[in-house]
């Protein structure tokens, strides 16, 4: 992949409490959630993230940046999962040891590719 050629863009969802990195190459595009995935920033990123998707292949979720998930968090994953089951492929790394306990405990690690 050609660095210089990358395309990105951040948002900050509700109360400050996170921010999204979008970055973008050809069909290719990480999303690099920051701070809190919960019921104040879920629904907001959900619909970020469906905006991003149209013709993407590849999708990888950075979650490196990422302190905390809720329940809604994790439905924004699916979501995002349910539409690349269709279109292509995702990979969710970076997490946290906390967040692969949830994952774990959830039953989120058999269904989502952790890298």
């Amino acid at each position: 992949m050609i660095i210089n050629k990358l395309k990105s863009e951040t948002a900050v969802l509700p109360a400050r409490r996170a921010a999204v990195s979008f970055y973008r190459y050809r069909n290719f595009r990480t999303i690099a959630p920051e701070g809190r995935l919960d019921t104040t920033t879920a629904p907001e990123l959900d619909s970020l993230i469906k905006s991003q998707l149209t013709g993407v292949t590849d999708l990888k979720f950075d979650l490196s940046g990422l302190e905390y998930i809720s329940s809604s968090g994790l439905r924004v994953l699916l979501s995002a999962q349910k539409i690349m089951n269709n279109q292509g492929s995702m990979i969710v790394t970076g997490s946290n040891e906390d967040i692969l306990e949830i994952f774990e405990v959830t039953g989120f690690s058999d269904i989502l590719t952790l890298g």
